[in-house]
């Protein structure tokens, strides 16, 4: 059975609620003829104001809710095709709402903030649905850990087999063994590269290093290259895997934060309304 992903779930359900939902307010803004100009003081200003904040505090919501795994109020994807259209919807709403009036002042920090968030959630849909179908054919049948654990037990039998070897190729292959790594800095990681990795230097030098070497030592060194081509590929699967893995958690430090100025901001905005309007 195909996997189902969550912008199709339960056949589009909530695409076709969020659809419903902006059409209805669009063609009631359009119907609607205040004594000026529609802004969100008219009735159906408060009237989109109440339903976009309603929906807002619905979204921070799915937060708690996603951490819940036993839940008698639908599944989590549902939770999260709802979040996603409903998130979308919103844009429409709380833009009618403004009815295109926007200055310097604490309800359009709250409207920026709101679409910031929403174009951030854009993002996440986009990496939630593309990595990890990549992490999965960059990982084949192994984990990260087997990965790490594949390297190490490569490291001893290079370690033994290199011992042998000149010491000027010998310096190479330990530069490998003391120096490669994965992680680093937030740059190398979502790189996925490692421009200074000493496994990729020993692969490109050692060839030329064991040119001049004859019987069993010719036949070593290639035993160590081959070794170190193996490694050399597995470091490669193990920095895309992190970096995969640093793309689906990225986004939320923007997320998260942005959706937790927004409640502030939302707060401020119907505070002073009910204060000063």
């Amino acid at each position: 059975m195909r996997h189902q992903s969550i912008l199709e779930y339960a056949h589009f359900r909530w695409f076709k609620a969020a659809l419903a939902m902006s059409v209805i307010a669009g063609a009631v803004y359009l119907w609607h003829d205040p004594p000026v100009k529609p802004y969100g003081g008219t009735w159906l200003g408060y009237t989109l104001g109440t339903i976009g904040a309603l929906l807002i505090l619905w979204l921070l919501w799915f937060g708690v809710r996603k951490r819940r795994y036993v839940s008698r109020v639908g599944s989590v994807q549902g939770w999260l095709s709802a979040h996603v259209y409903l998130g979308t919807a919103l844009l429409v709403v709380a833009t009618l709402h403004t009815g295109f009036e926007l200055g310097w002042n604490v309800h359009t920090l709250a409207y920026v903030l709101m679409v910031a968030t929403v174009a951030s959630g854009f993002y996440g849909v986009y990496v939630y649905l593309s990595v990890p179908g990549l992490m999965t054919a960059n990982r084949g049948d192994e984990t990260l850990d087997a990965m790490i654990l594949k390297i190490d037990d490569l490291d001893r039998e290079i370690r033994e087999k290199a011992l042998s070897l000149p010491d000027q190729i010998l310096k190479v292959v330990n530069a490998s063994l003391d120096g490669s790594r994965l992680g680093g800095t937030l740059g190398r990681v979502l790189s996925g590269r490692d421009r200074a990795c000493p496994t990729a230097a020993a692969v490109r030098d050692l060839p030329e290093l064991g040119k001049r070497l004859t019987g069993d030592v010719a036949k070593l060194n290639h035993e160590v290259y081959t070794l170190l081509l193996q490694k050399h590929e597995i470091l490669g699967r193990a920095r895309r895997d992190l970096r995969f893995k640093a793309k689906l958690d990225l986004w939320l430090y923007f997320h998260v934060p942005l959706a937790i100025a927004l409640l502030a901001a939302l707060s401020a905005h119907v505070i002073s309304v009910f204060l000063y309007w």
